[in-house]
C-alpha cells in the first residue's frame, strides 16, 4: 500500500493502537506485531513476493551465525560469498534477467548470428533493491567484524521488514536500527508529535509538489502532449526550447520531493514506534558542488556505495588512476542500481564525469557546513555555486527521465534553441504558475529549516498554540485538496520502481 492512499490511513493507526495499547509490556511481542504488520503491510501488493523477503531473512540470518561461528577466514569468507551470491542472485533475476538477455542477443548479432534465448515477463517486487542491500550489509558487517550476529530471529525478521522502510529505505544498517529492537521502547508524545509533523511535511511535498509537477512532466517526457509530442517526432524539439527546460526543471523537482517526501514519511513513521531511522536527505539543491549533493541525495544509498564498494577498491587513497577508475566504478553501479537501461548508466557516467575533478583535486569535501550559515540570505557566490550545481543535476535528470539516450539527447538538443526564450510558446501556463508558487512556498520553508532534520521540523515552534495548530491544519487540508480535487488519483512513489 502507498503511503499517500486510504488504506495506510487506516492502516497506521490500527497498528499503533495494537502496539502502544496491547504489545507495550512485552518486547518480543511488539517486534512479532512489528513482523506480522510488515508483512501485510508488503503482501498488499502481491503475496507472493513475500517469499523473497522470508527466504533473504532465513538466509543472512543463518549465514551471519555461521560466519560468527568459526575463525577461519576460508570459511567465513565462503559463507559471505554465499550470502552476496544469492542476494544479488535475486535481485539479478527479477531485475536485470531481459536486460543481460538483449544484450547477450545484441553482441552476438553484431557477430552475424542470433540466439534464440527466452526472455521471462518477470514482474520486479517492491522494494527489492532496498531490503537485499539492508541484508547484505548485515552478513558483511558481521563478516568484518562490526558487530556479534543477533540470535533473536524475530528482532531480525523486524529489523529487515520493517515497514515504514521497507520498500524505498533508507537503507538500515544493522549497527543502527537492528539494536533499537532489543531496546525496551516507552512513548515519547514529543518524539510521536515531531513524527507527526515529518509525516506532514513528508506528504505535502509528495502529494502536493511532486505530483503537481507530474502533471507537467508527464505531458512533457510522456509524449501526450500535442504538438511536443517529444517521441513521435524529434523535429518537434524545435519549438519548444522553453517547454522542454520547465519540464526538465519541473522532474528535478518532481524527484526530489517525491524520494524525500517518502522518507519523511517513512522517517516519521518509524518515530511513532519509537524508533530512530536514518537520515536519508538533507537539503540536496542547496549544495555548492556535486560532492555536497552526493553528500545530501539519497545518503543511505551513497554511504553504502562508499562503505561496501568505494572503499574496498582504494577510495581515494591510491593513484590518480585507479581513483578514475573507482569514482566510475561506484556511479556506474549506482546508476545499474537503478534499473536495467542505457540511460541509468549515462546519468550514472555524468555525474562521475562532474565528480571527477573535485575528488582528483582533492577538493569533495570542502563544503561540510550549511549554507549561507547564520545567514537570512545567501551571498552571491553561494548563489551561483547553487544554481551551477543544480543545472549539472539537471541536465543528468534529463536522462534518467528520458525514454531512452537518444530521445535524452534529443531533448537537450530541443532546449538549446531560440525558442527557449520565447514564453509565449509555454505549454499549459495555468499549471506551470501554480506549479511555481507551490515549489517556492517548498523551497522557502526548507532553506528556513536548512539546519534541522527536515523543513517543517522546527518551523513556527515559536508561533503561539493556535496559529501553529492553524498551520498544519491547514497544510493537512492542501494536501487533502490536491488528493481529491486536483491530482486525482494516488500516483505511486518514483523509486518503488527501483
Amino acid at each position: 500500500m502507498f503511503f499517500n492512499s486510504l488504506e495506510f490511513a487506516l492502516f497506521l493507526p490500527a497498528v499503533f493502537i495494537l502496539y502502544w495499547f496491547c504489545t507495550a509490556k512485552n518486547l518480543r511481542l511488539q517486534n512479532l506485531l512489528i513482523v506480522a504488520a510488515s508483512y501485510f503491510f508488503y503482501g498488499w501488493w502481491d503475496w507472493r513476493f513475500l517469499g523473497l523477503i522470508v527466504i533473504s531473512t532465513f538466509q543472512d540470518y543463518f549465514v551471519a551465525q555461521k560466519i560468527h561461528s568459526t575463525s577461519d577466514e576460508r570459511k567465513r569468507k565462503s559463507w559471505l560469498i554465499v550470502s552476496i551470491v544469492v542476494n544479488i542472485g535475486i535481485l539479478a533475476f527479477f531485475k536485470y534477467y531481459n536486460f543481460f538477455i538483449h544484450s547477450f542477443v545484441r553482441a552476438f548479432s553484431l557477430l552475424g548470428t542470433k540466439p534464440n534465448l527466452p526472455t521471462l515477463n518477470v514482474i520486479l517486487p517492491v522494494g527489492i533493491s532496498f531490503y537485499t542491500f539492508q541484508t547484505m550489509s548485515y552478513t558483511i558487517d558481521v563478516y568484518k567484524r562490526k558487530l556479534a550476529p543477533t540470535k533473536d530471529f524475530i528482532a531480525f525478521a523486524a529489523f529487515v521488514s520493517f515497514f515504514p522502510l521497507l520498500v524505498a529505505g533508507p537503507i538500515e544498517r544493522a549497527t543502527n536500527l537492528l539494536s533499537q529492537f532489543f531496546s525496551k521502547r516507552v512513548f515519547d508524545y514529543n518524539k510521536a508529535v515531531d513524527g507527526m509533523r515529518q509525516i506532514l511535511w513528508g506528504l505535502f511535498k509528495k502529494v502536493v509538489v511532486a505530483d503537481t509537477c507530474a502533471r507537467y512532466v508527464n505531458n512533457v517526457f510522456g509524449h501526450a502532449a500535442g504538438n511536443y509530442n517529444i517521441a513521435s517526432d524529434e523535429s518537434l524539439f524545435l519549438g519548444a526550447g522553453c517547454t522542454l527546460l520547465v519540464g526538465a526543471l519541473f522532474f528535478a523537482f518532481q524527484i526530489y520531493c517525491d524520494f524525500s517526501g517518502y522518507s519523511d514519511i517513512a522517517i516519521g513513521t518509524a518515530r511513532l514506534f519509537g524508533f530512530n531511522a536514518t537520515r536519508n536527505f538533507s537539503f540536496p539543491y542547496f549544495s555548492r558542488d556535486i560532492a555536497e549533493f552526493w553528500r545530501r541525495w539519497h545518503m543511505s544509498l551513497t554511504t553504502w556505495f562508499r562503505d561496501y564498494v568505494y572503499i574496498p577498491l582504494g577510495g581515494s587513497r591510491v593513484s590518480k588512476a585507479k581513483i578514475v577508475r573507482n569514482t566510475f566504478a561506484i556511479f556506474l553501479i549506482s546508476g545499474f542500481w537503478h534499473g536495467a537501461a542505457s540511460r541509468f548508466i549515462v546519468w550514472g557516467a555524468i555525474h562521475a564525469l562532474l565528480f571527477l575533478p573535485i575528488i582528483l583535486r582533492g577538493k569533495n569535501r570542502v563544503y561540510t557546513d550549511t549554507v549561507a550559515e547564520g545567514k537570512l540570505l545567501p551571498n552571491f557566490k553561494e548563489i551561483f555555486q547553487m544554481a551551477t550545481t543544480f543545472l549539472l543535476v539537471v541536465f543528468g535528470w534529463i536522462f534518467f527521465r528520458a525514454d531512452g539516450v537518444r530521445v535524452g539527447i534529443a531533448y537537450i538538443g530541443g532546449i538549446i534553441n531560440r525558442s527557449l526564450f520565447s514564453l509565449g510558446i509555454l505549454y499549459q501556463k495555468k499549471w506551470v504558475l501554480e506549479t511555481l508558487i507551490l515549489i517556492v512556498i517548498m523551497l522557502a520553508v526548507e532553506w528556513i529549516g536548512r539546519n534541522n532534520q527536515f523543513g517543517l521540523e522546527k518551523f513556527a515552534l515559536k508561533w503561539k498554540k493556535l496559529p501553529r495548530l492553524i498551520l498544519y491544519y491547514g497544510i493537512a487540508f492542501i494536501i487533502l485538496f490536491y488528493s481529491f480535487n486536483v491530482v486525482g488519483e494516488s500516483l505511486g512513489f518514483i523509486y518503488f520502481q527501483f
